[in-house]
């Protein structure tokens, strides 16, 4: 009984051994047949990481040397090259910085110019600085209170008081301009 299962057995460990062989031969017939494939899926999956470590470094050089640059726009902010280079580097930075310099300066040319800008924040609020400084009334997203506001100063210096009430009303209660938005309602009523 005793030989019967070793024999068993050995026949148990053969057919392992030539499941696994088999399973090693399947697994080359596909590896032949798929091996263009494969080497495309990774060599694409390498390409892929190493490309976005590329992207990532050129664009913290970037961004490295467009701070130097607004540092030194800091120290010193008619440095054409710091311009030049915060410009070429990070054009949003670039932007606002130019805004705020034209802000400081009143420079209405600069203003308006901003004011066509992709960036919708510095679009609106170059706008609304330009039209304070040349006295018109604005449209503005960010500034819309204030735009109000100044539509009825505007307004009660040409004599509109209708107008003025108006603009007023327009803004809200809870707006940070409510104080003053009362006394320029009661100066109206006292003008009246």
């Amino acid at each position: 009984m005793s030989l019967k299962d070793d024999v068993n057995f050995v026949k148990k460990e053969l057919s392992g051994d030539e499941k696994v062989l088999e399973s090693a031969f399947k697994l080359e017939t596909m590896y032949k047949k798929h091996k263009v494939k494969i080497w495309g899926i990774l060599i694409a999956i390498v390409l892929s990481f190493g490309g976005r470590a590329v992207v990532d470094s050129i664009n913290e050089t970037k961004l490295a040397t467009a701070n130097e640059a607004f540092l030194a726009l800091q120290l010193k902010a008619d440095d054409a090259q710091a311009l030049a280079i915060l410009k070429e580097n990070n054009p949003a930075l670039f932007e606002l910085f130019s805004y705020a310099q034209a802000v400081k300066k009143q420079d209405v040319k600069t203003l308006e110019s901003l004011s066509k800008s992709k960036n919708t924040v510095i679009a609106d609020a170059s706008g609304y600085t330009a039209s304070v400084l040349n006295k018109k009334p604005v449209d503005s997203v960010l500034y819309k209170e204030m735009a109000l506001f100044e539509e009825a100063y505007l307004a009660i210096q040409a004599g509109d008081t209708k107008t003025a009430k108006a603009k007023l009303e327009e803004i809200d209660e809870r707006s940070p301009l409510a104080v003053l938005t009362q006394f320029l309602k009661h100066s109206l009523l006292k003008a009246n």
